[in-house]
């Protein structure tokens, strides 16, 4: 329901926010504007102020400013000199473009406005990275800080406020194509270094999760100490309890959470193999709520032959104060179509969060500088979908807009502003697209308008607004199943 709702207002921001820039640049320019809709089909409030009509229609999967306009209807002769059709070239190009227009500058001060209030990010602590990624082979650890970063051999060196910065700056670096240094405090103390990451070398086309694997860096960094445990599951069974700090899984340092979780996950493949004779003084408890803890710290367990059954692994575990080893045996789940362990607790710690907040003048600057880095980065993903060079899969419909309003909002007014400034780049990004029917394909007619000195026929311009028509309606169709295939799984 709180999905819902908070759709509802990020259209209704959005819509008034564009139809409004169209409306007040037309009446700047003597237009006479006949109605502002918000949303199509059978009006649910309407009210008429001065010349101008104020409709709330059924669906509000967008909206319109209808304008007085010869092509549309007759128009009386005393109020021609207010007709659209009559304006001058620049004063049409200015009333369409202020649509898109309108949408971005409500994104500079959506971020700004979030900047003003600050949020509460992760500190650019980073997890033990992905094998087989850069991260690991540049050398970084876990538990190291990011400091600062340099994007490009002879850039400067600027500070990394949050692990959230930290990510926005690495995959607009691998989207352009440029390696980045990261200033790293190592974990445990042990001084300043520095490692370079090639990021030209990934080749990227797409910003999903699948890059920021590639480059190595996973979940904020956490302690590997258990948090909540479900009655019934593996942990359970095992005897772990919450607060359980994991020291080492079959020999095997532990270092964070992430790697904790990715050992988990690997108990799948260990399963499938044979079950193998280990001598371990691990005796199995009766039950989850034994006493443990005096069993495996007894000085006189004999040491006798396990068969562990496929899959299980050896933790040693701190709990308070007092190390210990207990079996664990993850229960194998289906996952997206592949074999996982799971061992149906919490795992990891609380993480490390920072307030990030700007002043008045930096709030703004930054509001503007993302607005422009987002708006460039949309254009170019645009683009590259258009050549095959990225996948269809990054547009999104209204079921992942409205998930993602309602996790946002649940996160805080500083998040869901956020959340509403990137959603009002793209739809500014997307309405200047040369496509007819969006103000993009209207102002390439202005264009050719300008250049050969003659409107474009209108029978032409039935017809390309045919086409268009099919063309937005083919991304609607393929978002709305991008967004259907995500809530199933299948991305």
């Amino acid at each position: 329901m709180n999905s819902l709702l908070f759709f509802l207002i990020t259209l209704a921001v959005l819509i008034v926010a564009h139809e409004w820039g169209h409306y007040r640049v037309a009446r700047a320019c003597g237009v006479k504007v006949l109605r502002f809709s918000i949303g199509f089909g059978r009006p649910l409030w309407r009210r008429q102020s001065g010349d101008t009509e104020w409709v709330i229609g059924m669906l509000p999967l967008g909206g319109y400013v209808k304008m007085l306009d010869e092509r549309e209807a007759p128009v009386p002769p005393d109020q021609l000199d207010q007709s659209f059709n009559r304006k001058a070239l620049w004063q049409r190009t200015a009333i369409v473009a202020a649509g898109p227009l309108a949408n971005l500058i409500l994104a500079v001060m959506l971020y700004a406005a979030a900047s003003w209030i600050g949020t509460d990010e992760p500190r650019a602590l980073l997890s033990t990275p992905i094998a087989g990624s850069q991260a690991e082979r540049a050398g970084v650890r876990a538990g190291d800080h990011v400091l600062r970063m340099a994007v490009g051999p002879d850039a400067d060196w600027d500070e990394v406020l949050s692990l959230t910065d930290l990510r926005w700056q690495l995959t607009r670096a691998a989207l352009n194509g440029q390696d980045v240094r990261l200033e790293l405090r190592r974990s445990g103390g042990t001084g300043i270094d520095s490692v370079s990451l090639p990021l030209s070398e990934l080749d990227a086309t797409d910003a999903d999760p699948g890059l920021m694997r590639r480059i190595g860096l996973g979940a904020p960094f956490a302690e590997p100490v258990l948090g909540e445990v479900v009655a019934g599951g593996a942990a359970a069974r095992a005897g772990l309890r919450p607060g359980d700090r994991v020291l080492s899984v079959d020999g095997k340092s532990v270092n964070d959470a992430a790697a904790l979780r990715a050992t988990i996950r690997a108990a799948a493949l260990e399963a499938q193999k044979p079950a193998e004779e280990v001598t371990s003084p691990v005796p199995t408890p009766s039950a989850p709520d034994s006493s443990l803890a005096q069993e495996l710290s007894a000085p006189d367990l004999p040491v006798e032959a396990v068969a562990l059954p496929p899959g299980s692994q050896r933790w040693r575990i701190e709990r308070a104060g007092q190390a210990m080893e207990v079996v664990v045996t993850p229960a194998i789940v289906d996952d997206r179509g592949q074999r996982i362990g799971r061992i149906e607790a919490v795992v990891g710690a609380r993480v490390q969060m920072d307030p990030v907040q700007h002043g008045l003048v930096d709030g703004l600057l930054r509001g503007l500088d993302r607005t422009v880095e987002m708006g460039a980065l949309t254009l170019k993903m645009f683009g590259r979908m258009l050549t095959g060079d990225a996948s269809v899969r990054n547009l999104s419909g209204p079921l992942t807009i409205a998930e993602f309003a309602g996790q946002s909002a649940e996160l805080g007014i500083a998040y869901y502003l956020g959340f509403l400034a990137v959603v009002s780049v793209s739809l500014g990004m997307l309405n200047l697209l040369p496509l007819p029917m969006l103000d993009g394909g209207h102002l390439l007619y202005y264009l050719f308008e300008g250049v050969v000195g003659r409107p474009i026929p209108d029978v032409w311009i039935e017809r390309l607004q045919r086409g268009g028509l099919v063309v937005i309606l083919m991304m609607m169709s393929l978002a709305l199943y991008n967004d259907v295939a995500r809530l199933m799984g299948l991305h």
